[in-house]
């Protein structure tokens, strides 16, 4: 054992009797241990949020999403359709068309989201026949069908088989002049679907493509195409892939983040608000190392004139303070990760803090403990133990060695 680590643990742990010193010493590793434990718990909180959240926007949007800005042609079509199908990490993609209209039934009436997509369930982007409470998905060999979300169909009253008067505002300035009807359309209730999200199923209305296209104004243009990876995360590689085989004027892609860019923006900037204000208790901790380090310092000056007279020279004295400063921190930031590790896994195992699903669509509050968060909380706690070190060790390297010893 290397004499500068042997003596700074005696310095640390071989006290006969507690003293000021010492009580900093244990103060610092209890701040650093709860300062890693709880930025190891809350950041795993904000993941499994985050996570949740996801899940729910992602049930029923795409990936990513192609829409047309310019008019379209069968050959323009084509070409994208080229492009897409050469992507091997594209899973499925499904041209759409989408826009505002009010769905009628017996006197009740609601806005909505009408989306035309195609009734291909081996190339479905949202996965929405998997999420049929009541009923059937659509069905081309019945084009008039439409399956809506569970809180709209409350609100219309209806259940499968019922019929539904969708009106469009495609063209409603002309019918206003005019004193004539918009477009309207009946559609049969074909499913009612629930995606535990109930913004969707409050305002979103699926029809096959054709009939949504005639309604919506689109004849047989397309507003877009809706892309599904195999891992959403290359979504922005995809997106950035996409804008050097299409022209920006002509098309926009957007990804999942861009979609809901204002609420991930929001959930990152109170992860890292959070993040900072856990790290104070931390960084607190470590000025405390600091200030018991300086008075360790004071305490042994005379025991550090002896070592330098017995032939230790700078580099060691500055080793045998860091060594004591680095311990602390290293004692605080182990036992922090450990607590904070358990009291995730018992919340994962045992659900110590139940939700209402009611509410949260969760029955426990979720976490997520990630292995880079878990680093890099550790790296951020040692690195402030090393600075917090510093500065004492050099000041007991640089003492004079006379008056070292002559220091009562």
């Amino acid at each position: 054992m290397k004499i500068e680590s042997f003596i700074s643990r005696r310095y640390l742990v071989s006290k006969h009797k507690l003293n000021f010193i010492t009580i900093i010493s244990i103060i610092s590793i209890i701040g650093i241990t709860i300062g890693v434990a709880a930025l190891i718990v809350v950041l795993s909180v904000f993941n499994g949020f985050g996570s949740l959240v996801s899940d729910l926007l992602m049930k029923l949007d795409p990936h990513v999403k192609v829409e047309f800005l310019t008019d379209q042609y069968p050959d323009q079509q084509k070409k994208i359709e080229n492009i897409l199908s050469s992507h091997k990490e594209i899973k499925a993609y499904s041209p759409f068309v989408s826009g505002k209209v009010l769905a009628y039934n017996s006197g009740k009436i609601e806005a909505a989201n009408l989306k035309g997509i195609k009734a291909d369930i081996k190339n479905e982007i949202y996965k929405l026949s998997s999420k049929i409470a009541f009923g059937n998905y659509l069905n081309e060999k019945n084009p008039d069908g439409i399956i809506l979300g569970i809180s709209l169909a409350e609100r219309l009253q209806v259940i499968t088989g019922d019929t539904v008067t969708i009106i469009s505002p495609v063209g409603i300035e002309q019918s206003i002049v005019s004193f004539s009807l918009p477009t309207t359309k009946k559609f049969v209730v074909a499913g009612i679907y629930s995606s535990d999200n109930n913004e969707y199923d409050l305002s979103y209305i699926f029809a096959n493509l054709s009939p949504a296209q005639k309604i919506l104004g689109y004849n047989k243009t397309y507003q877009g195409y809706e892309i599904q990876l195999y891992d959403f995360n290359e979504s922005f590689e995809i997106k950035d892939k996409l804008k050097m085989q299409l022209d920006k004027n002509d098309f926009e892609i957007s990804t999942w983040f861009d979609l809901h860019k204002d609420l991930y923006t929001m959930m990152q900037v109170e992860r890292w608000t959070a993040y900072i204000i856990l790290s104070l208790i931390i960084a607190v901790a470590c000025f405390n190392i600091l200030g018991s380090l300086t008075m360790s310092v004071m305490e042994k000056k005379r025991d550090i004139g002896i070592l330098r007279a017995m032939g230790l020279n700078e580099k060691s004295i500055l080793k045998i303070f860091m060594f004591e400063g680095v311990l602390i921190g290293i004692i605080g930031t182990f036992s922090g990760a450990v607590l904070g590790y358990l009291v995730c896994f018992l919340q994962l195992q045992f659900k110590i803090y139940p939700l209402d699903p009611n509410q949260y669509k969760v029955d426990a509050m979720p976490l997520e403990v990630r292995l880079t968060d878990f680093f890099f909380i550790i790296a951020i706690s040692m690195l402030l133990s090393v600075i917090s070190s510093r500065y004492p060790a050099k000041r007991a390297a640089k003492l004079n060695i006379i008056e070292s010893i002559k220091w009562e």
